[in-house]
């Protein structure tokens, strides 16, 4: 019997690569998420981390074909704020019980980091098993990753943190890695569609 991934495993799924988006200016969030989902990266991370990301996450997903979450939640405040901005998925750097219980009460998809063995822990008493390995390469690479999985066969990972375009095939290599998430895809600064678009295409073609 075939059983339906998570919705979280859904959205991992589509594409190899998730683009981490620091967006300063909420007028760069249109072109940009128009160049990374015509290069095939549907799926889209935009951080927490400046005064334009709520904006952004509004406007970008307006893009037909486009997946758009919200990263660097870190409490329930920017949980909410973030699904009324538009979010479908949420991405957080670590996992509080407080954070993983008032997301998983409304069933949304959840991304959540770990960095040891007890976070995972801690996820799998919330009923989470798709975690974010951040910061990957801090954390001691992908040794590390493969040492921590080794207990937890039903969880799936998305390493970022120090992915790039030279090792972000290796990192997917491994069983337990759905994609990864990195930033590479999309530079600081006013958006270059062209470019952009070519980056991202390269980066949906990897395989895994």
């Amino acid at each position: 019997m075939t059983t339906t991934p998570a919705p979280i495993e859904q959205i991992m799924l589509t594409a190899p690569v998730i683009p981490v988006l620091v967006i300063e200016d909420a007028a760069h969030a249109l072109p940009l998420a128009k160049a990374l989902v015509a290069g095939g990266l549907r799926v889209l991370e935009v951080t927490l981390r400046t005064e334009a990301a709520l904006e952004a996450i509004s406007i970008m997903k307006q893009v037909d074909g486009a997946i758009v979450g919200a990263g660097t939640v870190t409490n329930v405040n920017d949980y909410r704020a973030a699904m009324e901005a538009g979010s479908q998925f949420i991405v957080s750097p670590g996992l509080t019980n407080t954070l993983g219980e008032a997301i998983q009460a409304d069933n949304t998809p959840f991304l959540p980091g770990i960095a040891n063995a007890g976070d995972i822990m801690r996820g799998l008493e919330l009923g989470l098993t798709h975690f974010k390995f951040f910061p990957a390469m801090a954390n001691g690479g992908i040794p590390a990753l493969k040492a921590l999985a080794a207990p937890f066969g039903q969880c799936k990972f998305c390493p970022t943190g120090g992915i790039s375009a030279q090792n972000a095939s290796e990192w997917l290599a491994l069983d337990p890695v759905l994609c990864v998430g990195g930033s590479w895809v999309a530079p600081k600064g006013e958006p270059d569609p062209a470019h952009i678009e070519n980056l991202a295409r390269e980066a949906s073609g990897l395989p895994r």
